[in-house]
C-alpha cells in the first residue's frame, strides 16, 4: 500500500498495514525468507500485535488501534558487524526526533533503545540483524510506542503514552511517517560515514546521563554515573570512587527509587 505522506526516498514507500499479527518483526522476517525480494525501507504496520517482543523476552502489551506497532526493513550492508549498535542509535534517535516537538526535553532515550518520558516508558524496540561474513545483511527494526492508549495492565506500572501526557489523540500514520523520515536521515548519515555525529547525538539524548543514580549488577546495588556508550554499545558507568565499568544489557538494571 502506497501512502503519499511518506516523503522520504525509500523508508515507508512500501507500507503494508495489517489488522492483526503476532509480531511485525516475525511477519517481516517471514517475508524475507520467501524467494521474492522485499524492498529496503518496507514498513509493516499492525493495528493489533498480540505477541510483540521486547528486549530479554519481554512481552509488549498494546491495545488494538491505539498505538504504533511496526517493523522496518533495512539492508545496512555497509556496516561491519562490530558497528551494529549504530543502528540502535539511528532508530532510537528517529523516534526521539519525531516525538520531541510534542513532548519536549523530558523525553529521553534509555540505553539501549527504550523511549522514556521522565521515569515512564513510552516505548521500545527490538532490532534483529542477519549477518553475512563480517557485514550486516538485513536488519528488521521493530518499534512499539504507546500513543493513544490510556489504560495499561497492572504489570506495566511505569508505562505512559502520548495521550496520557498531553490529553489528546495523535494521528498514528502521521507519526509513523515522521519516524520513517527521521530514520532515513540518520541511516543515510551512517552510510555517509558520519558515525561520530550519530553517536554523539545519541549520547546527548541519554536518560540519566551525567547524573548520580542507583544501579544493580549481579546482585550488587551501587551508585554511579552514566558517562558514555562505547562504539560496540556497552554502557560505561563511573562509580562514586571514580572506577569505570562497562556493562551489556543483561548485566545491568536501572533502579528507580
Amino acid at each position: 500500500m502506497q501512502n503519499n505522506i511518506f516523503s522520504g526516498l525509500f523508508v515507508g514507500q512500501n507500507l503494508v498495514t495489517i489488522k492483526q499479527v503476532d509480531s511485525t518483526n516475525s511477519f517481516l522476517k517471514n517475508l524475507l525468507s520467501n524467494s521474492k525480494p522485499v524492498p529496503e525501507g518496507t514498513v509493516i504496520m499492525a493495528e493489533e500485535q498480540y505477541a510483540g517482543r521486547g528486549q530479554q523476552q519481554n512481552t509488549w502489551h498494546s491495545e488494538s488501534g491505539k498505538n504504533l506497532t511496526f517493523s522496518i526493513l533495512l539492508k545496512p550492508r555497509f556496516l561491519p558487524v562490530e558497528a551494529q549498535f549504530d543502528l540502535n542509535r539511528a532508530a532510537s534517535l528517529s523516534v526521539y526526533d519525531a516525538l520531541h516537538p510534542l513532548l519536549g526535553d523530558r523525553l529521553k532515550i534509555k540505553w539501549p533503545n527504550d523511549i522514556y518520558y521522565g521515569d515512564r516508558k513510552l516505548g521500545g524496540m527490538l532490532i534483529e540483524n542477519t549477518i553475512q561474513g563480517a557485514q550486516l545483511k538485513d536488519s528488521v527494526i521493530g518499534i512499539g510506542l504507546n500513543i493513544n492508549q490510556e489504560n495499561f495492565p497492572a504489570g506495566a506500572s511505569n508505562a505512559t503514552s502520548v495521550k496520557q501526557i498531553l490529553q489528546k489523540d495523535y494521528d498514528l500514520t502521521l507519526l509513523l511517517s515522521e519516524i520513517c523520515k527521521k530514520l532515513e536521515v540518520y541511516y543515510l548519515k551512517l552510510k555517509a560515514g558520519q558515525i561520530d555525529l550519530v553517536r554523539n547525538t545519541y549520547l546527548s539524548r541519554l536518560y540519566w546521563l551525567n547524573e548520580v543514580k542507583s544501579f544493580e549488577s549481579n546482585g550488587r546495588v551501587f551508585n554511579g554515573i552514566v558517562k558514555n556508550v562505547l562504539p560496540n554499545g556497552l554502557l560505561l558507568i563511573e562509580d562514586t570512587n571514580g572506577q569505570q565499568m562497562e556493562f551489556n544489557l543483561k548485566e545491568l538494571k536501572f533502579l528507580n527509587k
